[in-house]
């Protein structure tokens, strides 16, 4: 959709609905094999972590395409798994993908976790892969999800560290820079890197009705296409607003330096870019 999304949205996401539930959720719907796979190292970290029992219901944030969601219905074998996600075009896709697969207690609902009004203490487990950094309103949105925990039921999250430590955003964000000083988002604005300050995240789970909050770093490499040629196109596609304003020398730059970095970035297996993350762990008091 490219004006205002299907459902009701706070007004803080308002921007990151026409995102998510525009463009930038079509591409991540049309390339979701390869999403799945830039991650798939953490993939495992992150499930054994949220320790799923086979009679949990668990309520997916930021489900994107649904792998999560289906992996965690899987191991919720006697319960559920809610998968809610800001984007149509990911939703049906999720919807069509557990289907495909067999998943008879994965639900899928296009819904902005602000607002949405989850049933109290509904859930055993809420999880989110990189999807709860984009909040406009993270203090609202936190508090909602506490609010559909039962007490004693439990978060899981995985966010992105600083750029420091991600060298894919670094290398690839100066290669489309091609020299130009792009504005950096302001510190908390939602994005990737905004839970990158793990005391931030402390501070605003205690302060929503989570305790016992601890995060674990991860260090693991990203994939991004299986050659030079194929990343370089998964690259553009997602980072490409990058170049919006260049002339058509700037733009030359950009593209020649992005070709560089893939390029050096090819393993022969695939192209790899070091990553960082917090494994975030916390309990609804």
């Amino acid at each position: 959709m490219t004006e205002a999304t299907a459902v009701d949205v706070d007004p803080a996401n308002a921007e990151q609905a026409r995102a998510w539930d525009g463009g930038e959720g079509a591409y991540w719907a049309a390339h979701a094999e390869q999403f799945d796979r830039s991650v798939a190292a953490y993939h495992q970290p992150f499930l054994d972590a949220a320790g799923i029992a086979s009679g949990d219901k668990v309520l997916d944030i930021g489900c994107g395409t649904g792998q999560t969601t289906r992996d965690a219905a899987r191991a919720a074998s006697s319960g559920r798994a809610l998968g809610i996600d800001l984007s149509a075009q990911m939703i049906g896709l999720a919807r069509r993908l557990a289907a495909e697969h067999g998943i008879a207690n994965a639900d899928f609902e296009q819904a902005d976790a602000q607002i949405h009004p989850f049933p109290a203490g509904s859930f055993d487990v809420a999880i989110s892969r990189t999807g709860t950094m984009f909040f406009g309103d993270p203090a609202a949105a936190f508090a909602n999800i506490a609010r559909a925990l039962r007490p004693g039921g439990r978060l899981t999250m995985l966010v992105w560290q600083g750029p420091e430590h991600n060298e894919w955003i670094r290398e690839l964000s100066a290669a489309l820079a091609a020299g130009r000083d792009l504005p950096a988002p302001p510190p908390g604005a939602p994005g990737p890197f905004s839970l990158a300050d793990p005391e931030r995240a402390r501070a605003l789970l205690a302060s929503t009705g989570f305790s016992g909050i601890e995060a674990h770093g991860l260090q693991e490499p990203m994939w991004f296409g299986t050659d030079a040629d194929d990343a370089h196109g998964f690259v553009l596609g997602l980072l490409g607003w990058m170049l919006a304003g260049t002339d058509g020398h700037q733009r030359d730059q950009a593209l020649g330096n992005l070709r560089a970095t893939v390029t050096a970035h090819d393993t022969g297996h695939g192209v790899f870019y070091q990553s960082g993350t917090w494994l975030i762990h916390a309990t609804r008091t």
